[in-house]
């Protein structure tokens, strides 16, 4: 039996599929993912893999 389930969508920061979030432009970011990146330290090593993850939605273009 198929349940009604909320839309998830991909997070650009972990990959995975999930319901809660935001979206910048067209890139979703999930609220896991949004929290950790604002408790992050800039001098922390997963300061420059949020960056570079981020990059991603300045790469895409609305067709």
């Amino acid at each position: 039996m198929e349940q009604d389930h909320a839309k998830t969508e991909v997070c650009i920061i972990c990959g995975q599929e999930k319901e809660e979030g935001i979206r910048i432009v067209s890139q979703f970011i999930c609220e896991d993912c949004e929290a950790e990146m604002v408790r992050t330290e800039a001098e922390d090593a997963k300061y420059r893999f949020f960056i570079g993850r981020m990059k991603k939605i300045g790469l895409q273009k609305n067709a």
